[in-house]
């Protein structure tokens, strides 16, 4: 999947902890973020703090990488 935006990362997150069956509270409790970080990271809200993220990508399974698009 290609992430132009926050909201698509958000929906990544989103899908994966939906198809792990996790839901937002059981996260929270495992990585130790807030369930309100939690449910603005997944509407994509801009100012969800990167490191928390990739954090959370990471505990779903979810790998990252960037590309150059040339």
């Amino acid at each position: 999947m290609t992430i132009t935006s926050s909201k698509d990362f958000g929906q990544a997150i989103r899908d994966r902890r939906n198809a792990l069956k996790y839901t937002q509270a059981e996260l929270a409790a495992f990585t130790g973020f807030s369930v309100s970080f939690l449910s603005d990271l997944e509407r994509g809200k801009k100012t969800a703090e990167l490191e928390k993220a990739i954090i959370i990508a990471n505990t779903l399974g979810l790998d990252l990488e960037l590309k150059g698009r040339g």
